[in-house]
């Protein structure tokens, strides 16, 4: 039997290892400076942080001053904290109409944002789906169809099945698709939102147009449209967008580093992540037209700015790469831009630590989509409990959040990327009730368990940066051969 002083005597360095690194994350992260950035990121007078705004460049100005008060540098070879993200716009539409008869609406959301000035026939397709086309001619019309499928009307699924439905109405000739809904005021307001707000997409992305095509969602909830088609399935109508214009616009994402303190370690960086836009101004709201964001992402840009302090302060044996993303509520483009342009090679990011959030509805938890997927998950938990939290894995997996952030550019070249979120235990209404809505502000958060959860966000940081083994996909995990291609393992 081996002797237990012994083994205590061992573990002893450890114990008071870990000791210390919580002590320096208490010392770090307090509760009031974490209110004085989120209620400033959140304000009023940042007007939602819309990508390319000027309340958005004033906010990645903001960050960037925040990491050279810290003492995070630019990295070699920049003299700044900015990285140049160009991006093309699509405008809103100035008008949109449907017309049959004497039946108007404008209840419309524009999945395809292009000009469109159709007078003819709109043929009703059912779903959409290959069976539904048996026997219809719509060469040169335009198809009326249900959303989603017959089984499955979920909006995430009938989202799913665009891109199919836009493919097979191509191949028979038709101009466009007008897809019926019946969904509630609040969520058709947040699709309007969304879609037919200006639309952005890097440049390597922009969409071709030489096959224009029309796709629209029109909210039919007295089922007004549906009626047109109970004895017949073609009738004439008018579907008329204008309005809608083209540009450039330049944005940046933030970034910084700290150079680790081991001399082989430091080649070795781990990205601390999240994305600091939201959405802007949108519909009032009781009078408010602010979508401020504090909880989406001004919470989780704030948990990077914490580690940025810390790592800072107190460098780690893995060097840190600290980037703060714009783009992210346009479709995740800021970190589709830095993953196309790296400032360090790709290959030398052997982890990226995301923070993004949609809300919280458990106060006990730390919630980190793809906790299990890396080795790095024990890192993680230790990281939680001398806070009073723990750590969980994605509870809803139906949602696909792991490739809903700015994680899943990462995730696709290799690198292991998991997103630490604050806890939630399903996508409820406590969560839906703040996700992209006007009531997300700085004073509805919790910042007793704010501390915690950025508390044990920098801890795990500090573990995963200071473990001598290099943090991997865990096998089986559809991004594991990905990272044995970037590493060349």
């Amino acid at each position: 039997m081996k002797n237990p002083i012994l083994l205590l005597l061992l573990a002893f360095p450890l114990i008071n290892f870990a000791q210390d690194d919580i002590e320096k994350v208490k010392s770090t992260v307090s509760k009031s400076e974490i209110e004085g950035h989120i209620y400033f990121l959140a304000s009023d007078e940042l007007k939602g942080r819309q990508t390319g705004s000027p309340e958005n460049k004033i906010a990645a100005q903001y960050l960037g001053n925040m990491l050279r008060g810290y003492g995070v540098k630019p990295v070699a070879d920049t003299n700044n904290y900015f990285q140049k993200v160009t991006l093309n716009t699509t405008s809103p539409f100035e008008n949109a109409v449907l017309k049959i008869g004497d039946f108007t609406t404008s209840e419309i959301v524009t999945l395809k944002k292009i000009n469109t000035s159709f007078s003819g026939s709109l043929v009703f397709a059912n779903y959409g789906l290959a069976e539904d086309y048996k026997n219809l001619d719509v060469k040169g019309k335009m198809v009326v169809t249900y959303s989603g499928t017959k089984d499955n009307s979920n909006l995430r699924f009938a989202f799913s099945k665009i891109q199919e439905k836009t493919a097979l109405a191509k191949e028979k000739g038709a101009l466009g698709i007008i897809e019926v809904n019946s969904i509630n005021d609040r969520t058709w307001s947040q699709l309007e939102h969304s879609f037919n707000g200006e639309k952005m997409q890097v440049p390597e992305e922009k969409e071709e147009k030489t096959n224009d095509f029309t796709y629209l969602w029109i909210n039919d909830q007295k089922e007004e449209i549906s009626k047109f088609f109970d004895t017949k399935n073609e009738i004439n109508a008018t579907v008329t967008i204008e309005g809608i214009k083209e540009g450039t616009v330049i944005s940046q994402n933030v970034v910084g580093m700290v150079e680790g303190t081991d001399p082989k370690l430091k080649d070795e960086y781990i990205i601390y992540s999240a994305h600091y836009d939201h959405v802007g101004i949108g519909a009032p709201v009781n009078n408010d037209s602010i979508y401020n964001g504090a909880r989406d992402n001004a919470v989780g840009t704030v948990t990077v700015l914490s580690a940025a302090e810390n790592i800072a302060k107190y460098p780690t044996k893995r060097s840190a790469l600290f980037i703060l993303f714009t783009g992210e509520e346009k479709g995740l483009l800021g970190s589709k831009w830095y993953v196309n342009h790296p400032m360090i090679p790709l290959n030398q990011m052997v982890y990226c630590f995301n923070s993004d959030n949609g809300g919280y509805n458990d106060t006990s938890i730390a919630t980190i989509v793809g906790l299990e997927r890396t080795t790095a998950a024990e890192d993680i938990k230790k990281a939680t409990t001398p806070f009073g939290l723990k750590a969980i894995d994605d509870p809803a997996p139906e949602q696909g959040l792991f490739d809903r952030s700015d994680n899943v550019h990462f995730a696709a070249k290799g690198i292991p990327a998991p997103t630490f979120s604050m806890g939630f235990t399903a996508f409820d209404e406590e969560i839906t009730k703040y996700y992209h809505q006007v009531t997300d502000n700085p004073d509805t958060l919790d910042y007793d368990y704010l501390l915690k959860f950025f508390q044990s966000y920098v801890l795990a940081c500090r573990n995963i940066a200071n473990n001598p083994k290099t943090p991997f996909w865990v096998e089986g995990d559809k991004y594991y051969n990905a990272g044995k291609n970037l590493y060349k393992k």
